[in-house]
């Protein structure tokens, strides 16, 4: 799902691209990878913040289990006024 962003009063129309967005308010990343790193958890909350959204998933799916591979992730920002 494309994502566009302004930079210094530039738009880019698809300065980002997100896995899946449901329902317009949950941001899904998939991956298969060994284990999950901090910098794949700093691509959704870049996503989380930039979309404005509030919740998102990190979902490893190369894992014996399935709920091993699953990381909820909150946009903090969006309960500042």
């Amino acid at each position: 799902m494309p994502l566009s962003i302004v930079y210094r009063n530039i738009k880019i129309d698809v300065g980002y691209r997100m896995d899946m967005v449901v329902e317009g308010c949950i941001v899904i990343e998939n991956k298969a990878i060994e284990a999950v790193q901090p910098v794949h958890k700093a691509q959704i909350i870049t996503y989380l913040k930039v979309s404005r959204y509030q919740l998102g998933f990190l979902i490893n799916w190369n894992v014996p289990l399935i709920k091993d591979g699953i990381h909820r992730l909150i946009n903090k920002n969006m309960n500042k006024s």
